[in-house]
This record gives structure tokens, sequence and C-alpha cells, in this order.
């Protein structure tokens, strides 16, 4: 049984980052399809909090998201297989282009295949955005509204370091947590 679930995750891990381009901002919705809606492995805020860490932590999205889906679908042995699924792809076809690279940077139709693709990319990073938005609005806090929206200013706006501000998000979500538990118990 465990062993037919290992060679799932590892083909679905597989699938999803052979057939995607523009790294982990595009494989996130394409995982939360896959992994929420179709297999209903993890459920919706749990995706949330995944792809959460996974931005938030150092390395690429992509790898870490398929790390902590494999961890909630069977521990550390998943893990390692879902990690194995995502990275091979990606190894593969840099190998190949490697090799033919001279061929490839002078081709006008390979150029243009990737302005074709920047597009893409582009509107499945807003998706990604919109829905993660969606996931925040529907907490009915205004805490996380607030961070939010402070975060993007703080980057946009304002020039601060990314790490600095998920530093900043990072403890402001930890005290938050911790009064919420504390009141929380204070209740019963």
């Amino acid at each position: 049984m465990k062993k037919h679930l290992y060679i799932r995750l590892f083909g679905e891990t597989f699938r999803l980052s052979a057939c995607t381009f523009g790294g982990g901002f595009v494989i996130i919705p394409l995982m939360r399809k896959r992994f929420v809606d179709e297999l209903k492995w993890i459920d919706e805020q749990e995706m949330l909090d995944l792809t959460a860490i996974a931005q938030s932590s150092p390395g690429a999205i992509a790898v870490n998201a398929s790390i902590l889906i494999g961890y909630q679908a069977a521990k550390i042995p998943g893990a390692l297989t879902a990690v194995l699924g995502t990275v091979l792809p990606p190894l593969i076809i840099i190998s190949v282009i490697s090799f033919f690279y001279a061929a490839f940077r002078d081709n006008a139709i390979v150029n243009l295949a990737m302005a074709g693709m920047l597009a893409g990319v582009a509107a499945v990073i807003c998706d990604v955005v919109v829905t993660m938005i969606r996931g925040i609005l529907k907490q009915d806090r205004l805490l996380p509204v607030i961070v939010l929206l402070s975060s993007f200013a703080a980057v946009r706006f304002l020039n601060l370091n990314i790490i600095l501000v998920l530093l900043a998000c990072g403890v402001i979500g930890a005290v938050d947590t911790l009064l919420r538990e504390r009141t929380g118990r204070n209740r019963t």
C-alpha cells in the first residue's frame, strides 16, 4: 500500500514539474488543483499554509512546496519521494538544453516562444496572488489583511528588503498565534 503511495506521489510531482515552465509561482496553483481539488490529499487551508512556508523558506518554491506536500502525504519518505519527482524533470531538461545551448541561444523561434511563455507565467502568478488573497480574506480577521497590505507597501513603495518583511511577518504571526492561544485557554 505504501509503495503505491510513493509511486503515485513521485509520478504526480514528476508530471507537474515536467509540464511547468516559469518556476515555483507557476507550479503552486497546479499543485493546489491536483493535491487539493482532485486527489484531496490536503485541504485548501493546508495548501495556503504550505505555500506560505514554501515561499518563506530558502530555496526553490517548487521544491519547498513538494517537500511539504510529500511530508503531509507520507512523512519523511514522502518528502524525499516528492522532492525527487520535482527536481528530476528540470535537471533532465537543463542538461539537454545545456548540451544544445549554442543552437538555442540565437534561434529566433526559441526567443519568440520564451517571450510567449513569459506572458503565460505572469498570468499564472496573478492567479496565485488572487487565490492567496481570497484565502486571507475568508478568515474574517483584520490582522492578516493589515499584514498583507503593509507587506505589499513596504516592499513596493518603501523598497524594504523582502527578508526583513518576511521576518517581521513571521514575528507578527507568531505573536498573534500565541496571544490567540493564550486567550483561548483563559476562556475555557
